[in-house]
């Protein structure tokens, strides 16, 4: 369905009954990322909200340059759709910045959100301070700063760079259609421009705010671009309990690799944190 809010119009997945959960997606998904978890959560017995966030697949792309798609933005999106479907509680799950995105949220209104689990990408101190293994697999975050350049390098010989980086990705040929309308890679790109500018990346993180738990940090032993270490480094930035689990043999998008485990795993984290 569409969503208008104040300032975008979202394509949002809602189904179900019961206990909220919010799922997030990350670069360069959408909604459909979910589409394995949403019927195992609502044969559960709760209610999924999967949004398609501002810049991505068919939601609007909004004009105004990096600013318009600061993780910021995205938070006050999810909060305002959140109101227009009465939703007061609810649980949150998030995937790659996807999970940035949750945790701001989950920092934001920490009464409100009776679980945090976060995907793939872990506490930005945590991704900081996970050494110089993590530094090379994030090369692209800085690559993604140049605009045009960039741009040029990813939709080159037919995309073909963005392609391989995309890798073992299930739904590669439909994104990359999607990536090219016109603006398409830009708005998608423009989160990273706008959250981590070189100045972001590369300074000490000081005085990093926690996260409110309860959390479960789940990383898979086939990805790509975040290590080990940048997921259990979070526990020391948690506020509450932490719960870590790895999915071995799946990629960097566990929800299509390994569905059946992973909703297992959200599936027991979420029972154990009932709303109340």
């Amino acid at each position: 369905m569409r969503r208008e809010l104040s300032e975008v119009t979202l394509d949002v997945e809602v189904s179900g009954e019961g206990p909220a959960v919010l799922l997030v997606h990350g670069f360069p998904d959408s909604h459909d990322l979910w589409r394995h978890q949403v019927p195992a959560l609502n044969a559960a017995g709760y209610r999924t909200i999967a949004p398609t966030l501002r810049g991505f697949g068919a939601s609007d792309r909004p004009d105004g340059g990096p600013e318009a798609y600061h993780p910021a933005k995205h938070v006050g999106d999810l909060l305002e759709l959140l109101a227009g479907l009465e939703i007061d509680r609810f649980h949150l799950v998030g995937h790659d910045w996807g999970s940035g995105i949750a945790q701001g949220l989950a920092q934001i209104v920490p009464d409100r959100v009776a679980s945090l689990s976060i995907l793939s990408v872990g506490h930005w101190a945590s991704i900081q301070d996970a050494g110089w293994e993590q530094k090379q697999r994030s090369w692209y975050m800085l690559l993604f700063q140049f605009a045009g350049v960039a741009e040029d390098w990813m939709t080159r010989d037919g995309f073909a760079n963005l392609q391989e980086m995309l890798g073992e990705h299930r739904d590669a040929e439909a994104i990359l259609e999607t990536l090219k309308d016109p603006g398409a890679l830009t708005a998608a790109l423009n989160i990273y421009r706008a959250a981590l500018p070189p100045e972001q990346m590369f300074a000490p993180v000081r005085e990093p705010q926690p996260l409110p738990g309860p959390v479960m940090g789940v990383w898979s032993t086939g990805d790509r671009f975040l290590t080990e270490q940048s997921m259990t480094g979070t526990a020391k930035h948690v506020d509450g309990s932490w719960r870590y689990e790895r999915i071995d043999g799946a990629g960097h998008w566990l929800q299509l690799d390994a569905p059946e485990r992973l909703n297992a795993l959200l599936l027991d984290f979420l029972a154990e944190h009932p709303m109340g």
